[in-house]
């Protein structure tokens, strides 16, 4: 089972965006920060260019991906019943991207003991490195969704922050995205109120 924390090649790497719902906004507290985490994390995406596949869970009642988030980038946006992202569709799109499959997913979104947990779960199976970005995931209950995480650490996950993966793609200052990542990340990411966090502000003191 692939687990492996290592630089992200921008090339071999796919995000995974899933169900940040509008029906979903009244009922999650911490909705409106995942959002401002998730848009910085998305933004990035599209800046080194790793393509984004975003899936919607049961829109007909669960409505579409919230308008805070430009997904216009999207390689595709896809429906699902199935809590996993990883449906037929979803398998095919990657397959046209990569010629196989990526060597690491990025994953975020909700809710995290559910269909985050189970995409995780099928994408380590298929053997592809996956990094659960723990402040752009929720759950209605933050038990639930601290858990998880521990969970899917446990399962080989890597359990990161999305400032901590931006950085991660980055790499050198001399990067020639860094001016842009810079005003993305100079304001600091919202608190999600995640178990045992710690200050995560060392990273932004050397821009």
């Amino acid at each position: 089972m692939a687990h492996s924390l290592r630089f992200l090649n921008p090339k071999k790497t796919l995000f995974l965006l899933c169900d940040i719902q509008e029906k979903f906004r009244p009922v999650i507290p911490l909705f409106e920060n995942i959002i401002k985490n998730a848009d910085k994390l998305t933004r990035a995406g599209k800046e080194f260019d790793i393509p984004l596949i975003v899936s919607e869970q049961y829109p007909e009642k669960l409505g579409n991906t919230v308008s805070d988030l430009d997904v216009s980038h999207a390689a595709a946006i896809v429906t699902k019943t199935q809590f996993s992202m990883l449906v037929p569709e979803v398998e095919h799109k990657i397959k046209s991207i990569y010629g196989e499959k990526p060597s690491d997913v990025v994953l975020y979104g909700l809710e995290s003991h559910v269909c985050i947990e189970q995409t995780a779960i099928d994408f380590l199976n298929y053997g592809i490195n996956v990094y659960i970005v723990a402040d752009c995931c929720v759950s209605r209950l933050n038990q639930d969704r601290d858990l998880a995480l521990q969970r899917l650490r446990g399962a080989g996950c890597v359990i990161t922050t999305s400032e901590s993966l931006i950085f991660n793609l980055l790499r050198d200052k001399n990067n020639p995205k860094f001016n842009v990542i810079r005003k993305l990340v100079s304001p600091p990411s919202a608190d999600v109120q995640l178990a045992n966090s710690g200050s995560s502000g060392a990273a932004s003191s050397k821009l």
